[in-house]
């Protein structure tokens, strides 16, 4: 439901300080100047609708449909650690309900890359291959939420593609307990072609903790790790967001912006700190 009563909005924003182009081009700049810009506009206040709405959110696989748009920086990739990588992902979340009162649980993955000295002097831009998920999802009477089902890894042949097709299981489960989430999300997947161009075995394993406050504000500590069979390499990064529910144009929009650090990556993969900012649409039954 949406909040009835009017909600109040600051007069003025903030003035962000930029002393020069350089600091103003840097990431870690332009992500602090973006969350002090955005946080100005939203409401402080909520109500228990949007609470009760903000903490479904914090469950992957909730049977609600909503339309994340994920932005993600990464920096010092490659064999010089000079890359830097921009991904944006379109990430559907759309469950189906069953008779029986369970649901089955839909979201795919659609990335958009650029980066740039991944391979020193070259730049590389395009769709990155597609990730199809499907849970049968259910709440047992102890409110426990598990899921199970499919993963497809769907390649679309750019210079950011695998090229290869891959498949296997995901699963997920969940507990809510008062203001708490905490769960964990992990798949296996496996190239599926007699010659694949990326031999594929990897793990992911995403573990998170969530606390939600009845003014809709989620905070947010996970991490999506993953590890590498074939080269035997772990990538990790530890992640901390701040969301809040607030509806543009009375659509309700779960905004995020996220910090991370990499604890640990392959010698070509990711280090140091990296970014996220996000915008998940719900859209109503």
């Amino acid at each position: 439901m949406l909040n009835p009563h009017p909600r109040q909005w600051p007069s003025a924003l903030p003035v962000v300080k930029v002393f020069n182009l350089t600091d103003r081009l840097n990431p870690l700049c332009m992500f602090r100047n973006a969350i002090i810009a955005f946080s100005a506009l939203l409401p402080c206040a909520g109500n228990a609708q949007d609470a009760d709405l903000a903490q479904q959110l914090a469950n992957p696989i909730a049977a609600i449909i909503s339309v994340p748009f994920q932005l993600n920086y990464d920096d010092n990739l490659g064999v010089n650690d000079t890359g830097s990588r921009t991904t944006l992902n379109f990430q559907p979340v759309i469950p189906f309900a069953l008779d029986n009162g369970a649901n089955i649980v839909t979201r795919t993955i659609i990335p958009f890359i650029w980066q740039k000295d991944v391979v020193p002097g070259t730049s590389q831009s395009g769709f990155g291959d597609i990730l199809f998920n499907a849970w049968y999802s259910k709440t047992t009477e102890g409110g426990l939420t598990w899921g199970a089902g499919p993963i497809v890894r769907i390649p679309t042949n750019t210079e950011v593609s695998t090229r290869t097709w891959a498949a296997g299981l995901t699963g997920i489960a969940l507990l809510v307990k008062g203001p708490w989430t905490v769960g964990a999300l992990g798949n296996h997947l496996w190239d599926v072609e007699s010659n694949p161009q990326t031999p594929t075995s990897n793990t992911f394993i995403q573990p998170f903790v969530a606390y939600t406050t009845p003014t809709a504000w989620t905070y947010t500590v996970t991490s999506e790790s993953s590890y590498d069979w074939k080269a035997k390499d772990w990538s990790v990064p530890i992640n901390f967001s701040v969301s809040k529910l607030a509806p543009v144009g009375g659509v309700p929009v779960n905004w995020q912006a996220g910090v991370g650090y990499w604890a640990t990556s392959p010698d070509a993969g990711p280090e140091g700190l990296r970014f996220r900012l996000q915008a998940q649409i719900v859209i109503p039954k």
